[in-house]
C-alpha cells in the first residue's frame, strides 16, 4: 500500500478512534486489547497506530518485563490482573498471560505441568474475569510469513535505529520456527472460543495490518459520537499585562541547531 493511500485510510480510523475514545470516558466502558504473533510480526507498530492520536491515559499500554522473582511465587495471572482496566479506560497487552502458550513452553520457562494448567484453565479465566465481568475484550495474533519475518530480522541486524529490538530470545525464535507453530496451533485448539475468539491479522504488509485491525475493532464496538459543546477561544486578558518576552531572554535556552 502506498504512504499517501495509508495515511489518508489510518487519519479516518483515527479520528473513529477519537469518538470511541469520547464514548469510552462518557459511559465508563472498560476493553482489554491482547496483542500477541512471531517476533517481528509488527505488534508494536500497529499499537503505535491504534494510540498515536488518543490520551495515554484513556488507552494505557501494558508491556510487561520478565517477571520478578516474587512475581514468580504469585498465581500466574495475578501480574496481569492488577493491569485490567477501570471504567473509562482502554488497556492495551503487548503481549500477555499468553506467553506461557508460546514463548515459555517453547523456551522451557515452564514445565509441562505449568502449560498444560494453564490452556486448561485459560478459557474459563476470560470468560469469567473479563467477558462475564463486562469488560469488552479483543485478542488479535499477527501472522508473519517465514520470508517476511526473516527479512524484518536482517533489517534489524543492519540498522542501527532498529537493533534495540533485538532481543535475546529473538535468534533462537527464528531457529525454532516450527516450535512456535506447534505452540501456536496448541494454543488456538485450546483458547480460540466463539466467547473468546482469537482474531488472526496478515502482517506481511504492515500498512494494510494496522488498518485492518483497527477497522475491525472499531466495527465490534458499539461506540456512539459523543456531544461535544462548541469552544470558543477567549481573548487574553491584558489588565495585569507586562513583558513577558523579557523576563525569559537571559534564560537558559538550549542551542538552535536546526
Amino acid at each position: 500500500m502506498k504512504r499517501k493511500v495509508y495515511e489518508k485510510e489510518l487519519r479516518k480510523l483515527q479520528a473513529e478512534l477519537c469518538k470511541l475514545q469520547d464514548w469510552v470516558k462518557a459511559t465508563g466502558q472498560r476493553v482489554i486489547v491482547v496483542f500477541e504473533g512471531r517476533d517481528a510480526a509488527g505488534k508494536g507498530g500497529c499499537i503505535r497506530a491504534l494510540t498515536e492520536r488518543v490520551s495515554a491515559r484513556t488507552f494505557r499500554v501494558v508491556a510487561l518485563p520478565a517477571p520478578s522473582d516474587r512475581e514468580k511465587t504469585q498465581v500466574y495471572m495475578q501480574r496481569y490482573i492488577k493491569h485490567f482496566p477501570a471504567g473509562g479506560e482502554v488497556v492495551i497487552f503487548d503481549r500477555s498471560w499468553y506467553n506461557r502458550a508460546g514463548v515459555e513452553r517453547v523456551m522451557g520457562f515452564c514445565d509441562e505441568s505449568q502449560y498444560r494448567r494453564f490452556l486448561r484453565e485459560c478459557p474459563g479465566f476470560e470468560k469469567s474475569m473479563i467477558v462475564d465481568s463486562g469488560i469488552h475484550f479483543f485478542k488479535y495474533w499477527l501472522e508473519v510469513s517465514e520470508e517476511v519475518q526473516e527479512k524484518r530480522f536482517q533489517d534489524r541486524i543492519e540498522d542501527p535505529v532498529k537493533q534495540w529490538k533485538l532481543s535475546p530470545i529473538d535468534m533462537p525464535s527464528r531457529e525454532r520456527w516450527y516450535d512456535y507453530s506447534r505452540a501456536r496451533d496448541d494454543m488456538f485448539a485450546a483458547t480460540d472460543r466463539d466467547v473468546t475468539p482469537w482474531h488472526i491479522v496478515n502482517s506481511d504488509d504492515k500498512r494494510t495490518a494496522r488498518l485492518n485491525l483497527i477497522s475491525h475493532m472499531l466495527d465490534n464496538l458499539p461506540y456512539e459520537a459523543q456531544h461535544r459543546y462548541p469552544v470558543h477561544l477567549p481573548e487574553r486578558d491584558m489588565s495585569d499585562a507586562y513583558d513577558d518576552d523579557e523576563s525569559m531572554r537571559d534564560r537558559r535556552w538550549i542551542p538552535t541547531l536546526f
